[in-house]
């Protein structure tokens, strides 16, 4: 069986180089996933396609996974990559990215697909209902077998579209982190340090921290911010100048993931302030600083909608509003009681989370088609009465 995984961003070969050399991970959960496709390669052909690639390149790995990197930037053309996966035949097309073109051409094919993705969908404005329409239309044809979506919020995001909640299945990564550390005080040091772990875009939310910054500043409530990540560095740097904040942030760049845990704990704050514009699924940071037992000032983006209560698992905060997520940072950095109560309350958050379907397991599951496999995937379906979709109702009602 001749199975192609086609991905968006992420190196595969540089990463399974990587961690085959160092041990070393850049985000969580991705020596998980190396391994996981290499375990495929087992039984299987498999071909992996990353579109964002410094270099373009084709070899075969020493966990005889098959990676291709197109050497594309964003944007590109769906076109070329489209050629790169018909050159390889596929028995079945795993997309782990909405790509429109690529699954319309791949609905037109005589091998299966399904689609993996961690993205939310919208229909708000005239747009946005055309675009969501045309996504539902796509994803329910019977060719595209399931859709896999990262997080209960995300499926959601689908069926509100239009998309069948019979063949959508929620997963997420494995619990390779837990909430083991001990929960925090806080300190009474004069300045306080906050902590972004994430792409550096504004659509992310950085430039919202910098201004927040600044207005501690002048309210006089000093902090200190860590921006760890990649992206569009000298221009937040630049904004940084500009707000007159440059010596209290510093830009780590990408850091290994051990040493990204040990920034979250040893922050007072951590920020995930992503923008609604931005199409999140359910950010592992969010999971991962529940786990360092750090307090998160988060903002109302749709996904973290039902997964957060304001005031009982996060501060919550309007996104875009640099002002609110100032004053958030404020109260939580004044108040010692909410501090440690959030604190202790992010073990039990963490544990509500947790999805009982993780990432290799449909991939796996998807491939083997034994009546077992088949059975298992139909008994995770959002539709069948496994998830607590009341509570999420129940959230979009209230927001």
């Amino acid at each position: 069986m001749r199975v192609t995984i086609v991905q968006y961003a992420g190196d595969y070969r540089e990463a399974a180089r990587r961690i085959a050399a160092t041990g070393q991970e850049t985000y969580y959960a991705q020596r998980y996933s190396v391994d996981a496709v290499a375990q495929l390669a087992h039984g299987c052909e498999v071909t992996v396609i990353c579109c964002l690639t410094e270099t373009a390149y084709d070899e075969v790995l020493d966990n005889s996974v098959h990676a291709i990197g197109a050497g594309f930037s964003a944007p590109f053309d769906e076109r070329a990559l489209i050629d790169m996966v018909a050159r390889e035949k596929p028995d079945r097309l795993i997309v782990r990215m909405p790509a429109m073109h690529l699954l319309k051409w791949a609905i037109s094919q005589p091998f299966r697909t399904i689609a993996v993705l961690a993205d939310s969908f919208s229909s708000k404005g005239i747009r946005g209902y055309i675009h969501s329409r045309r996504w539902a239309k796509l994803l329910n044809d019977k060719r595209i077998e399931w859709i896999f979506n990262h997080g209960l919020n995300s499926c959601i995001s689908l069926r509100k579209i239009g998309v069948s909640a019979d063949k959508t299945i929620p997963w997420d990564w494995p619990a390779l982190v837990t909430p083991a550390a001990k929960v925090k005080s806080l300190r009474s040091d004069a300045s306080h340090g906050l902590l972004y772990a994430g792409l550096v875009t504004e659509a992310k939310g950085i430039g919202d921290v910098l201004r927040a910054v600044a207005r501690l500043k002048v309210s006089q409530t000093p902090v200190t911010l860590k921006v760890v990540g990649s992206g569009e560095i000298q221009a937040f740097t630049a904004l940084a100048r500009k707000l007159q904040i440059e010596d209290s942030v510093s830009f780590e760049g990408l850091l290994a993931h051990e040493r990204v845990l040990e920034e979250m704990r040893q922050a007072d704050i951590v920020v995930v302030p992503s923008r609604h514009d931005y199409s999140e699924g359910f950010p592992m940071t969010i999971y991962e600083t529940l786990c360092s037992r750090t307090p998160l000032v988060a903002s109302d983006h749709p996904m973290f909608r039902a997964n957060l209560t304001h005031d009982a698992d996060a501060l919550i905060f309007p996104a875009g509003n640099a002002t609110a997520l100032g004053a958030a940072i404020g109260k939580l950095l004044s108040d010692s009681a909410l501090y440690r109560r959030l604190s202790e309350a992010s073990a039990q958050t963490w544990t509500r989370l947790q999805l009982p379907v993780k990432w290799a397991d449909g991939l796996e599951r998807w491939i083997a088609d034994s009546p077992e496999d088949r059975e298992w995937l139909f008994d995770h379906r959002l539709s069948s009465g496994i998830y607590p979709l009341q509570r999420y109702e129940q959230s979009a009602k209230v927001r």
